[in-house]
């Protein structure tokens, strides 16, 4: 496979968080798509729970500053950066103070899910999409792990297509085990327009947006989809295989299988190696 650009968004990140399949995963993967010799960048939200001493974030300015309207209400993007220093991987944190602050990530003090969680996505999935801009990297595939990323691949499919940053790029979407439990909430859809993601292309979800039509969102404005945990939702896994896209297995040694279903997205290049 020819050396691509791939922007990793990704809902948690060992050792930033604590240790489950969805945040080892994205540590492993970033790190393995590095050694293959691509280049990659990766994001994912300054949790509450995030100990900036510790991790040694800081603030990139010139990437901070930007306000993003959600449901009506403007919302400061403040970048963070740090490194692992273990898998040599730098990680870009989207942070906001009434989305994230001290909060803690999808559940509350009481176990409780937000209800504001469907903004809190938005706000990351917008939040990434225009730091990239400014970062002025053309990532060739965004791989996108966790309910948090789940309408970035709408985002790039509507609202950015134009964009040059993202006008050929190929959505990967992995499913996890790890959900929310609570819908939501019947604002979400109204929260979620923006630009060319108009509410009419949300006519076929339901209301009630729970974590299963937010995952079906996802998978339908995706490239490809990837089974990331050993067990997962059938009927989500089964919604994706129906959808004539890449699906690809669930997979315990997965660098090598990763990079060849990325191949798999760009068959115009396999098909320029057949005739050389």
């Amino acid at each position: 496979m020819a050396k691509k650009k791939i922007l990793f968004i990704n809902q948690e990140i060992s050792p930033y968080v604590p240790d489950n399949s969805l945040s080892l995963m994205g540590k492993d993967l970033p790190q393995a798509m590095q050694e293959l010799n691509h280049e990659i960048r990766t994001f994912m939200p300054k949790w509450g729970t995030i100990n900036e001493r510790r991790g040694q974030l800081h603030e990139v300015i010139r990437l901070s500053g930007m306000n993003l309207i959600i449901n009506d209400t403007d919302h400061p993007l403040i970048i963070k950066v740090a490194s692992i220093q273990s898998a040599r991987v730098q990680v870009y944190f989207i942070d906001n103070d009434d989305y994230f602050g001290k909060r803690l990530m999808e559940k509350d003090e009481q176990g409780e899910d937000y209800p504001d969680n469907g903004e809190r996505a938005i706000f990351f999935a917008r939040g990434v999409l225009e730091t990239v801009k400014k970062l002025r990297w053309v990532p060739d595939i965004i791989h996108c792990q966790g309910w948090m990323s789940a309408v970035v691949p709408l985002y790039v499919k509507t609202a950015y297509h134009d964009e040059p940053s993202f006008a050929k790029t190929k959505v990967v979407t992995s499913l996890f085990s790890k959900s929310l439990e609570k819908d939501l909430g019947t604002n979400f859809k109204k929260c979620l327009e923006f630009r060319e993601a108009k509410a009419e292309l949300l006519k076929g979800y339901n209301d009630n947006f729970d974590i299963n039509e937010l995952v079906k969102l996802a998978i339908d404005y995706s490239d490809g989809v990837v089974q990331a945990d050993e067990v997962v939702n059938k009927k989500l896994l089964d919604y994706a295989k129906g959808r004539n896209i890449p699906v690809l297995g669930y997979h315990r040694d997965f660098a090598d299988e990763y990079e060849k279903f990325y191949a798999q997205l760009f068959p115009e290049e396999e098909q320029t190696v057949e005739e050389d």
